[in-house]
């Protein structure tokens, strides 16, 4: 089975605790000691990268440690979600740089409390899922820009250098920057790097301590021992003493300016954080633990934000968000709750006050250089193949340039400005096509169409795209090629009509047809478009072999198809249709007919009647049988006896009948019916006659045909017809009847016939022939005619009494 360990059916909450997964030893029976264990994890990652983001920002390098505890007492404590971890980001690196270098790290830290200020407005008003709006092409854009713009400002300290004010001059630099190396840094930068990208490999094959320690962690430390060992001269972590922290200042700038920055920090602290929680509350789902972690609530969680960036930059800290790297690591090592967060948080102030001699042993460039992988590690190529695949490199694209030309915030404005110009573009590119069908047949039941000659020419208007009020001229002067007169049909491909769209198509058909012509409004699929008034809620089926029933090498095994098609449903309708079903469980069902009906795969009741749940009470069995409440009438002849006894579908009945109270009952037949078929094979009559030599039928399927036998005595005498057409073959005919017969056994339910004759109830007969995709009712003179489409047309009559 797939990752998350999807419940046996019918197991309790107490079963699944029990179950010995070694996943959930730690967060199932010790939640404490999950918590204790994934603080500690998490801390070792967010240590060196809290001092390597300042150093990468010029800020305090204590800056990054008092911003990590912040992330994780004040946020931890506030949270909305609960696995997340909180602390400098490398998201908002470029940011704070710039600000740090215009208004000077006092100033930087008031407009990273008023940027907290505002998440804590913004979470009040309650628009956190807003944020989640904005295409993931943009924010990917964004993060590889703000990726590329810190691998080249850290490139310059691997090199042993000073990075520069803007990317565009660290690019002009670099090659001054590669004439002057300085060894002793390129040397340490190397260890890092070398460290970080085998240290995946290294921890898959050690044992121990090893397998649990952090590759960030790891690389620092034995660069650390490298840069000890060889007596290198280089630039150090310095951490001056606790009281000459510098705290936030007032600002002193242009309004404008200060709220443009408070604002730059805003979006893209509260954007990372939110999609980052998103992902958490994903990863924390597929983990399958047995203390379920509750659902990220996105507006409190951006209030904590609000109030981490709020307190950090009073205490004179960077700004805070949700950091995917720490959040994803605090998952994996098995965290159950908001205490790693907060106990993480406590590890970094024990840290920053118990091992400031240690930590002032870490080399700069060593911080450069794993901060510059981070960076690099920013620009994902599962991103870029994501956007490729929905035909959005260039919004991809224009948010790089831009953040990395412009600035974070004028990136993300032409990221969007771009992917505006793209939606449209798309949405005028609507192609709009005519075909001319010579000498073909007209269209009986096509609006307007009725006495055509069949042998008139027949056009059709293929609209492929969206269509919008911006393809409406090119939809106009197609339409008015189309001759007067003439059988038309406008078959859109879209997904989507505007009303300008649907205001044209309708005046051109209604002037159309006052002219004699004929016309008719399909989609792809032939379905065809009805008036707002008069159309179906409903949407069309979908087939299953659209996303999973075709055989490839790639497909899933049978026993997974089904999941797949769950898991389908979860994703696309469970969301529309989670309101309806919450209001049927709270008021109970209550169906106004029962459908009774073959097992057939082939026939759908919800599809054929356009049907939606709390509509339907569906009785299914093999050959659509109601066997007589007295278990007479199996054998030809009637009255020949008792013969073998069913209660599950009189039990459907009566329950439907007099509990739910049901207007209507159907029985509904089908062509092709293996049933009917095994009936006309003469299967069921010679087990009938091993039935009258005193032998039971050997099957129980045998058993249950003989409750068909009396349907073929009736086809044989002369049953229903269907209306303007032959039978199409003897399991025809005895389906037909079938229909008829089951109907008689209905009536001699002592319920149905109760509610019958006080005129509650009314009964129907229905065939499905399932090659023509086409429905036959049982009308009140005994035989079954056609439904033909259209909102209002072939309503089923009462069966004959």
């Amino acid at each position: 089975m797939p990752a998350g360990r999807p419940t046996p059916p019918g197991s309790t909450s107490a079963e699944r605790a029990k179950e010995p997964d070694p996943r959930d030893r730690a967060c199932g029976r010790r939640p404490l000691a999950a918590d204790l264990s994934a603080s500690v994890t998490v801390f070792l990652i967010a240590l060196p990268l809290s001092l390597g983001i300042a150093l990468a920002t010029g800020a305090p390098l204590q800056a990054g440690l008092l911003s990590a505890a912040v992330g994780g007492i004040v946020v931890g404590l506030l949270c909305g979600a609960p696995l997340q971890v909180s602390g400098p980001a490398a998201g908002l690196t470029v940011v704070t740089a710039d600000l740090i270098q215009q208004y000077g790290w006092r100033a930087t830290c008031a407009i990273t409390a008023l940027a907290g200020l505002t998440q804590l407005a913004l979470g009040s008003l309650r628009v956190a899922r807003s944020a989640l709006a904005v295409s993931p092409a943009i924010v990917h854009g964004m993060l590889a820009g703000i990726g590329v713009t810190i691998a080249l400002a850290q490139l310059h300290i691997v090199l042993g250098g000073s990075p520069q004010s803007s990317p565009v001059d660290n690019t002009l630099a670099l090659p001054g920057q590669l004439a002057d190396l300085h060894t002793g840094a390129v040397s340490v930068s190397a260890v890092v790097i070398v460290v970080l990208l085998g240290w995946p490999w290294l921890r898959g094959r050690g044992t121990g301590p090893l397998r649990y320690l952090p590759g960030a962690l790891a690389a620092i430390v034995v660069a650390t021992g490298f840069a000890s060992l060889t007596g290198m001269r280089l630039p150090r972590v310095d951490l001056p003493a606790w009281s000459s922290h510098a705290l936030a200042g007032t600002p002193d700038g242009p309004v404008l300016g200060l709220v443009a920055a408070v604002l730059t920090i805003t979006v893209v602290a509260s954007v990372e954080s939110l999609l980052s929680a998103v992902a958490v509350d994903k990863l924390a789902m597929a983990r399958g633990d047995a203390h379920p972690v509750p659902r990220a609530d996105l507006d409190r969680e951006l209030r904590a934000q609000g109030a981490g960036n709020f307190v950090a930059g009073l205490c004179g800290g960077l700004p805070v968000t949700g950091v995917a790297v720490r959040s994803s690591a605090n998952v994996a090592a098995g965290a159950v709750s908001r205490r790693s967060a907060v106990l993480h948080g406590v590890w970094v102030v024990l840290a920053s006050l118990l091992l400031v001699g240690m930590l002032e042993l870490i080399p700069l460039a060593a911080l450069g250089a794993l901060v510059m992988v981070v960076g690099i590690q920013m620009v994902k190529i599962s991103h870029m193949r994501s956007v490729r695949r929905h035909r959005e490199i260039p919004v991809y694209a224009a948010t790089v340039a831009g953040v990395v030309l412009l600035g974070v915030l004028e990136g993300v404005a032409v990221g969007i400005a771009v992917a505006v110009a793209v939606a449209l573009h798309r949405l005028s590119r609507t192609r709009v096509t005519l075909e001319r069908r010579p000498g073909g047949p007209g269209r009986p039941g096509a609006e307007g169409g009725a006495g055509r000659d069949e042998r008139e020419d027949t056009y059709r208007v293929q609209v492929h795209g969206q269509l919008t009020f911006l393809a409406v001229p090119r939809l106009s002067r197609v339409l008015t090629q189309v001759p007067r007169g003439a059988a038309a049909e406008v078959e859109l491909t879209g997904s989507f009509m505007d009303h300008a769209a649907y205001e044209t198509l309708q005046e051109w058909r209604r002037a159309h047809v006052a002219h004699g012509g004929a016309a008719e409004l399909t989609t792809a699929t032939g379905r065809r478009i009805a008036e707002p008034g008069t159309a179906h809620h409903c949407h069309p089926w979908t087939p299953w072999r659209n996303h999973c029933c075709v055989t490839t090498p790639k497909t899933p095994a049978p026993a997974h198809r089904l999941l797949s098609g769950i898991s389908t449903f979860q994703r696309n309708t469970a969301p529309r249709l989670r309101e309806e079903l919450a209001r049927l469980a709270r008021e109970g069902q209550r169906p106004t007919q029962l459908f009774l009906t073959c097992s057939d795969s082939r026939v759908v009741p919800s599809m054929i009647t356009s049907s939606g749940p709390g509509d339907l009470f569906t009785v299914r069995n093999v050959g659509n049988l109601v066997p007589p409440p007295d278990g007479t009438g199996q054998r030809a002849g009637a009255d020949a006896g008792t013969g073998p006894h069913d209660d599950s579908v009189a039990a459907a009945v009566e329950f439907a009948v007099e509990v739910l109270r049901v207007e209507s009952i159907t029985v509904c037949g089908h062509s092709g019916c293996g049933a009917m078929g095994a009936l006309v094979d003469g299967e069921a009559a010679r087990g009938e006659d091993a039935g009258s030599a005193g032998d039971v039928p050997p099957t129980p399927l045998r058993r249950w045909l003989h409750h068909g036998l009396p349907s073929l005595v009736r086809a044989r005498a002369g049953g229903p017809r269907i209306t303007g057409r032959p039978y199409a073959d003897e399991s025809e005919r005895v389906s037909l009847a079938n229909v008829a017969q089951q109907l008689d056994h209905l009536r001699r339910h002592p319920c149905v016939r109760r509610r019958l004759a006080d005129g509650s109830l009314s009964l129907h007969g229905m065939y499905f022939h399932v090659g023509e995709a086409q429905t036959y009712v049982l009308g009140a003179e005994g035989d079954f005619t056609a439904v033909r489409p259209g909102p209002a047309a072939g309503q089923p009559q009462p069966a004959p009494a």
